[in-house]
């Protein structure tokens, strides 16, 4: 990645947060570390749209009498969609490397193979169950449950590629993703994100109705965030621990860590 020319205007932030963690037809215009900070920074706007668009395929399939199966499994597929499977690719990916038990060096290259191993079948196929079996339980409560739910955990999955992009964080490999993110973000601007997003979590979810009525509470969806921000912490982590630093596959496995385990908590009310 080339040293920026200058400060990068907020549209280059955007398009490269929308051009790096989404399929949307947006055109780079910068590709340095300066618009990669603001880039990250910009990730969680692109996962509340790509949580937005999921929530709105899945709530209109709800509301057609579709049933709350159907709209769950709307819901999961919209982000495969939208980010054409990366993310959840990632995540098979990261599963193979760490369940190799082998050195980094080994294991990174048994990421960057084509196929898929065992272990990210298995957690492939588990993660997406568990993602449906969620959604149905809080589609089960009604269209905005579900709805509001697809759109933290799009927020929150972003969020913790904010989070991992901190200073700090290395990159496993010298090429990819990782590396042209990692330890551009400064930890207080990465902790303020964090905070802004569980904040702004909260009030959405509050808005619908009084504090305690539900699962959708400040209280519970504020909760939710901050548990999916965990989850993604604990395997950053685990990866630092393995392989040295950060890639781009591990970067969708802790966006799909973080997504998943806030649409979890949601469905424990």
């Amino acid at each position: 990645m080339s040293e920026s020319p200058g400060p990068p205007a907020p549209a280059d932030a955007l398009r490269f947060a929308f051009g790096t963690l989404t399929v949307l037809p947006v055109r780079l215009t910068r590709w340095d570390r300066e618009t990669a900070r603001g880039g990250m920074l910009c990730a969680p706007l692109a996962g509340l749209v790509v949580g937005l668009a999921a929530a709105a395929l899945g709530g209109t399939l709800l509301l057609l009498g579709g049933g709350p199966l159907l709209a769950a499994t709307a819901t999961a597929a919209v982000p495969a969609a939208l980010t054409r499977g990366l993310h959840l690719d990632g995540l098979a990916d990261t599963a193979d490397g760490l369940g190799s038990g082998k050195p980094a060096e080994d294991a990174l290259r048994i990421m960057k193979q084509s196929d898929i191993g065992p272990f990210g079948v298995i957690t492939l196929l588990f993660t997406l169950l568990a993602q449906v079996a969620a959604l149905y339980e809080l589609y089960g409560e009604g269209w905005a449950h579900g709805a509001v739910a697809a759109a933290v955990a799009g927020v929150t999955a972003r969020c913790a590629l904010t989070l991992a992009s901190r200073t700090g964080v290395p990159a496993a490999r010298p090429e990819g993703l990782g590396a042209a993110v990692a330890g551009t973000v400064p930890v207080r601007s990465a902790l303020l994100c964090a905070a802004l997003v569980t904040a702004l979590c909260a009030a959405a979810a509050g808005a619908l109705g009084p504090y305690g009525s539900g699962p959708y509470d400040a209280l519970h969806a504020g909760l939710a965030a901050l548990l999916g921000l965990g989850t993604g912490e604990l395997l950053l982590r685990h990866c630092r621990r393995r392989f040295g630093g950060v890639t781009g596959d591990v970067f969708g496995a802790l966006a799909e860590s973080a997504g998943l385990a806030a649409t979890v908590v949601l469905a424990l009310g």
